[in-house]
């Protein structure tokens, strides 16, 4: 608040839209129930009791549809539909969902296997966040420049297939139980992906809006990658819990008394988040339009 008043200069309003308000508590409201529904109920380590999913997560799905007649009618959205209308602004956010859904939920499992069936400490394993950070910092500036030059579809579809390449690696070698020479390098090289893809993701779909539009464009994609964050961690929760107990586990994925079944229920998520960074690639490939030549350029 002290920046703002004191760094920000004002500025004068240009039009007379409103706020929607009434699309803001819809959509509030369906993905609160869609959350409550998907991570709610069924008790520690194990997946949502299904009436309470087909209930609640039934009934933000409904909601959802409610929202979207709202906002193709309402004078102001907030998510202008037209905006989908462009193949590369729907293929942006496609590709976001994947790649995020799979993030999160590599992100979110991998700590417990490592923590829970290991039996390694909570601060050996934070490492594990450091290469992504890292990796962002020093690389978003000249990534961010080659993708003005060369256009952000090569870079996305090379970074989302290099992410797909290390969970791939990762599930693989899960079972070596090498968190220096295997764990670490494979998040490296995910953190180098995802640097790849994530300033010229913005470039792609501020590009694929009207200017007019990039507020609500840029709202839409950061919305999207939060909502495949939440949808993972229940989705891919179901994959590790039915994957620990075809290996045997008892007492909850993550528990020390089944290791190896732990590391079958983290596999499984990283294959299963592998495939969907494959699919992120393709999706730009085919989906973002391809670079055009500089003028005089043959």
């Amino acid at each position: 608040m002290f920046l703002l008043l004191t760094r920000v200069p004002p500025d004068t309003p240009t039009g007379t839209a409103r706020l929607d308000l009434g699309g803001a508590a819809l959509a509030t409201v369906a993905l609160g129930l869609l959350a409550w529904g998907l991570t709610g109920s069924g008790g520690e380590g194990s997946a949502p009791e299904p009436g309470h999913v087909l209930r609640w997560s039934g009934a933000g799905l409904v909601l959802l549809v409610v929202f979207l007649v709202w906002e193709s009618r309402v004078r102001a959205p907030m998510m202008p539909l037209r905006l989908f209308a462009s193949r590369a602004f729907s293929a942006a956010n496609a590709l976001t969902f994947c790649l995020y859904f799979a993030l999160s939920g590599v992100l979110f499992y991998l700590p417990m296997t490592l923590i829970g069936a290991w039996g390694l400490g909570e601060a050996q394993v934070g490492a594990v966040f450091v290469p992504l950070s890292v990796a962002m910092a020093l690389g978003s500036g000249p990534v961010g420049a080659l993708a003005a030059r060369i256009g952000p579809r090569p870079l996305i579809a090379a970074g989302a297939a290099m992410v797909g390449v290390a969970y791939a690696v990762l599930g693989a070698g899960l079972g070596l139980r090498s968190f220096w020479f295997h764990v670490l390098p494979t998040m490296t090289l995910m953190g180098v992906g995802m640097t790849l893809v994530v300033s010229p993701l913005s470039t792609a779909v501020m590009g694929a809006a009207p200017d007019a539009d990039a507020g609500a464009a840029s709202g839409i994609n950061n919305a999207v990658s939060r909502m495949a964050g939440l949808i993972a961690v229940a989705g891919l929760g179901l994959v590790a819990s039915l994957t620990f107990a075809a290996a045997g586990g008892t007492g909850g994925f993550g528990g020390a008394a089944a290791p190896e079944a732990t590391v079958a229920g983290m596999q499984a998520v990283a294959f299963a988040s592998a495939l969907l960074c494959g699919l992120a690639a393709a999706v730009a490939w085919i989906g973002l339009p391809a670079p055009r030549p500089a003028a005089g350029a043959p």
